[in-house]
């Protein structure tokens, strides 16, 4: 038994690579088999032609009985050559015919036209012939026979490429193992050209229901065979009205953020998955193609358009520089470095406490930016000396200061470290740029400094007040700015892998308060404007970036189920823990009495801050210094203060080891 299986398996192996081997010789000699097959196509096509003028089926005359070996077989050679070169000029002997399609017809139209004039040509020439020639074939040829032959190969040729490719995409057996039933929404362009890929693909892996599309005009119609079953507000009835589909695929390039937002909320209390097609300008630069479908990411729902920058000014603030980032490991450092590459500075120095992160981004770095000089450095910014040694070593032109404690809950458990590094750390770096003459300083700071309820936000607004007021103090000719923005989509700890790791452990997603309201940016957006204020500010000024509108934290949590295929509710629970040591149910923008002003580029702004004397900022700097590592809470809170009189501690920790703030929990179908 044994045996036979063996033989059988070598049989089909054996077959298997007989098959492998003849489609390697195809490839390898396509260009003749392409030869060979128009010629046969083409002679078909001149017999059929012949038939019809000579009615062939019917007795006739001796000419008509002879038209076969008088006419036929003599210009078969004429008709052949003149023909296999005018469609291998053309490139039609080169063409891969499971992938024909209009422009191969509109080819084959025009070598077919170009061959009648020419052949037209040839039997008016002959007809002037002296009458010696005039028992040649060509001197009473048939015209009607040449504008047959004409209709006769454009119709073979045409068929035998559109036959292969309808093969291939629809008798051709295939696996239906595993394939996914869907809805397509979109009906235009990217939405026909989707539904090609499809059917090309070698293994079944999608069944198209239907599609939908905005434009009532097109509900009813087909697209190859597939109909146009509504609109978007149709999509829920057509999701219970079909059986089982599985996923959505957005064939929309160009849909907004908004528009992908509706179309998920329409689909909340279903189990769909939901795939969309590369962006426009991805599928126009060919980096990838239609069928490379991928996941809709909550980014995609939260992201804004694209940021315009001011290349030009950008680039001069960059361009040829020594460049020095901190906390270049972290989400947003890395993404800094990502964007400050495509600039081409003279040096980038990375500045990083943990290793593997340093590790990860300079490899990263190295390979996609191989012409750019990038030094890696461990060091922690807390240490002074450490940090003015690296300083002195490097000698950086821009310093982008990335590196903090950002984690609220952490920071209220932990207030002596969120002053060693996000007050002393800052002091630190930018100090030592004062000291090694960096023409520029940039401060990443956060909306979590205005009006400030936590730890981590009062310390990041002593930073800005300490590097704000050092700008052009003696000694110091770097030009120092803040910027500050809201919560990073993605960025280690945050909010949306959080929500993704309890959302793969089946739940519960915990949510602090269903009023809970964050604004949110992308990394790159976020970093490409800090560079964009970086490069039109003189010093002095805290920039404020435009953060779109704010997102509720339970809607965040419903659309992250609802794009992981699960129902709220039913598959995911949403429990309400309570808010947690310091957090505000929302950001603010600005302090009372203060304003914001407008800069050169839309989506930045200047926020005019009050001044801060000196004294006081070094007096409390000192007693700062004497707290560095102070268990009592109050008297660093009371130090604090002295300097930002609008920081109110909220929701102080309790004594559970998590620091959140005791209340009872509330699913989210009671909110």
């Amino acid at each position: 038994m044994h045996e036979d299986k063996a033989q059988s398996n070598e049989f089909s192996n054996g077959n298997g690579r007989f098959a492998a081997r003849c489609s390697e010789m195809v490839l390898r000699h396509r260009f003749a088999f392409n030869l060979v097959a128009h010629n046969l196509l083409f002679a078909l096509a001149l017999l059929l032609a012949y038939m019809v003028r000579y009615d062939a089926a019917r007795p006739g005359d001796e000419e008509q009985r002879a038209w076969f070996t008088f006419y036929y077989l003599p210009s078969l050679p004429f008709f052949l050559v003149i023909k296999s070169v005018i469609f291998a000029r053309m490139k039609l002997l080169r063409g891969w015919w499971q992938y024909a399609g209009i422009r191969d017809v509109v080819n084959i139209l025009i070598a077919c036209w170009i061959f009648l004039f020419i052949s037209y040509a040839a039997v008016m020439v002959f007809v002037h012939v002296p009458m010696w020639l005039g028992k040649l074939p060509l001197f009473s040829y048939s015209r009607g026979v040449l504008v047959l032959d004409f209709m006769a190969t454009v119709f073979l040729v045409g068929a035998a490429r559109l036959g292969v490719r309808f093969y291939h995409e629809e008798m051709r057996p295939a696996s239906s193992e595993g394939v996914r039933r869907v809805l397509i929404i979109g009906a235009g362009n990217a939405a026909e050209a989707l539904l090609r890929e499809i059917h090309r693909m070698r293994i079944e892996r999608y069944r198209v229901v239907g599609l939908v599309d905005d434009d009532p005009t097109k509900k009813g119609i087909y697209i190859h065979g597939i109909p146009v079953l509504g609109t978007t507000d149709d999509i829920k009835r057509i999701c219970e009205e079909e059986e089982e589909i599985d996923e959505i695929l957005i064939a929309v390039p160009s849909a907004t953020q908004k528009q992908l937002r509706r179309i998920i909320e329409m689909c909340r209390g279903t189990k769909l998955r939901f795939q969309s097609l590369p962006s426009m300008d991805s599928l126009i630069d060919g980096t990838v193609t239609v069928n490379q479908f991928r996941k809709v990411e909550i980014n995609d729902l939260l992201g804004r358009e694209a940021v315009r920058l001011d290349t030009e000014a950008v680039s001069k603030f960059l361009a040829g520089r020594r460049v020095l980032v901190t906390g270049a490991g972290g989400s947003i450092g890395s993404e800094m470095c990502r964007q400050i590459c495509l600039f081409a500075p003279e040096r980038l120095i990375l500045l990083e406490q943990a290793e593997n992160n340093l590790f990860d981004i300079s490899n990263e770095l190295r390979r996609s930016f191989p012409d750019i000089d990038v030094t890696s450095v461990i060091c922690d910014i807390y240490e002074r000396e450490r940090v003015m040694s690296v300083f002195e070593a490097e000698k950086p032109e821009v310093v982008v200061h990335a590196a903090a404690h950002k984690h609220v809950p952490l920071m209220e458990l932990n207030p002596c470290e969120a002053v060693k590094n996000n007050v002393f750390g800052t002091k630190n770096v930018a100090d030592a740029a004062c000291a090694v003459g960096a023409k520029e300083f940039i401060q990443i700071s956060t909306d979590k400094a205005v009006n400030p309820s936590s730890i981590m936000g009062a310390t990041k607004r002593v930073a800005e007040i300490y590097t704000q007021a050092l700008n052009g103090r003696d000694g110091c000719r770097t030009r120092c700015k803040s910027v500050r923005f809201g919560n990073v989509l993605g960025s280690a700890g945050s909010v949306v892998p959080t929500f993704e790791r309890q959302i793969r452990r089946g739940g519960p997603v915990t949510v602090t308060d269903p009023e809970m309201t964050r604004y949110f940016m992308t990394s790159p957006e976020a970093s490409q404007l800090v560079l964009q204020a970086a490069a039109v500010g003189s010093g002095g000024e805290i920039f404020l970036l435009d953060m779109g509108e704010p997102v509720k934290i339970v809607d965040l949590a419903r659309d992250m189920i609802t794009l992981s295929g699960m129902r709220v509710g039913e598959d995911i629970d949403i429990v309400f823990s309570g808010i947690r040591p310091g957090e505000k149910l929302f950001e603010e923008l600005r302090t009372a009495g203060e304003d914001i002003a407008p800069t050169v580029h839309p989506k930045v702004k200047i926020w005019k801050h009050r001044s801060v004397e000196w004294d006081l900022i070094n007096m409390v700097i000192d007693e700062l210094q004497t707290l560095t590592n102070c268990p009592d809470r109050e008297r660093i809170i009371a130090a604090i203060r002295r300097l930002v009189p609008e920081y109110d501690p909220l929701n102080p920790p309790s004594d559970k080891s998590d620091g959140r703030v005791a209340r009872s929990s509330r699913s989210a179908a009671e909110a």
